[in-house]
């Protein structure tokens, strides 16, 4: 059975990935403290819905509904004896619409941050984590999913365990980590060093980038910081949040309109991304606009950065410093089809 996720990556074309799923399914009626991992058992069909709604609105890649599902997560909700089970739904959940449609849709095994703390500053031992994020893994992959898609990392120490379990599964691999805190990570890794600890393969190209953090623009800087260091073969992802969140009427609402995501979609290519998405805020309006935007993809000289801060928003003085380099050299491509509204 060929895989989803390395046909789409044999067609040389931008890819483009799903939106939000925390967000989106509070709008379905998820309540804050609940995890959304039992909804895999309890509320399918709003689980089918949302993917459904994503592969409408053209993605290429769609995440299960297992972002918080090692035990280690699973606990706090008193389901920690229920990761195989909720994992493979997970993903059965997924491949069912993913398999509805003629073209190819792949599905990415969501695994997230264990939310412990590794030895020396916690109890948690390096064994303990790949443990862990193996029982995830292998459900996800029992369950057909098509890539291990491990986002929102901080620390080098879970991201070792987490490849480490993935590896097992035979499955290709994906990262992402959050650059929140002056272009850096929480327990401070650069881009760089991503692109130095991400697992390359002979038979498969290294996939990593970044997702969540502050915003659209923060993302694209980091992007660029990522493409400098990168190998020539690597696949480099962008998945921003929907713009910045803010408070309206006691509830948190993302900045971000479609215009500045298809935008933001058409930049992350010229930037050197090869998987563009969206994370927290970004509905399925807002991918659809970024279907059009890249089905519509002319290479373009990348706008310096005061041009991206005003379209996209403010990028920490530590991105912008880790970008300002390569941002020269990419100005310097030549502008070969009309340019982006």
């Amino acid at each position: 059975m060929s895989n989803a996720f390395l046909k789409l990556l044999a067609s040389g074309k931008p890819i483009l990935a799903d939106g939000a799923t925390g967000t989106n399914l509070f709008a379905m009626g998820l309540m804050s403290g609940d995890a959304p991992e039992l909804w895999n058992d309890e509320q399918p069909d709003k689980i089918r819905t949302l993917h459904q709604n994503f592969v409408d609105a053209g993605s290429d890649i769609i995440l299960t509904n297992s972002f918080g599902g090692t035990k280690h997560r699973l606990k706090l909700h008193q389901a920690d004896n229920r990761v195989s089970e909720l994992n493979e739904k997970a993903a059965k959940l997924a491949k069912e619409v993913a398999d509805s449609v003629e073209r190819p849709v792949a599905v990415a095994g969501s695994m997230g941050p264990t939310g412990e703390l590794f030895e020396p500053l916690g109890a948690l031992t390096h064994q303990e984590a790949v443990d862990a994020f193996y029982e995830q893994a292998a459900a996800l992959a029992k369950g057909g999913a098509d890539v291990l898609w491990i986002e929102t990392i901080s620390s080098k120490e879970e991201l070792l365990a987490a490849f480490e379990a993935a590896e097992k599964t035979g499955l290709p691999i994906v990262t992402t980590l959050s650059f929140d805190t002056n272009g850096r990570t929480m327990m401070g890794i650069t881009p760089a060093d991503l692109t130095e600890i991400s697992p390359k393969s002979e038979k498969l190209p290294a996939c990593y980038g970044a997702n969540c953090g502050v915003g659209p623009a923060e993302l694209i800087a980091i992007t660029i910081s990522m493409r400098s260091s990168a190998g020539a073969d690597d696949i480099i992802i962008a998945k921003a949040n929907c713009g910045v969140p803010e408070f309206v009427d006691g509830e948190i609402q993302y900045s971000g309109t479609v215009e500045m995501m298809a935008y933001y979609a058409g930049l992350a290519v010229d930037c050197g991304a090869k998987i563009i998405g969206g994370c927290c805020g970004t509905t399925a309006a807002h991918v659809a606009a970024m279907r059009h935007a890249l089905d519509n993809y002319s290479p373009q000289e990348v706008p310096g950065m005061a041009t991206i801060v005003e379209r996209l928003g403010d990028i920490t003085r530590g991105a912008k410093a880790d970008a300002s380099g390569e941002e020269l050299v990419l100005q310097k491509r030549e502008r070969t089809g009309r340019r982006r509204s």
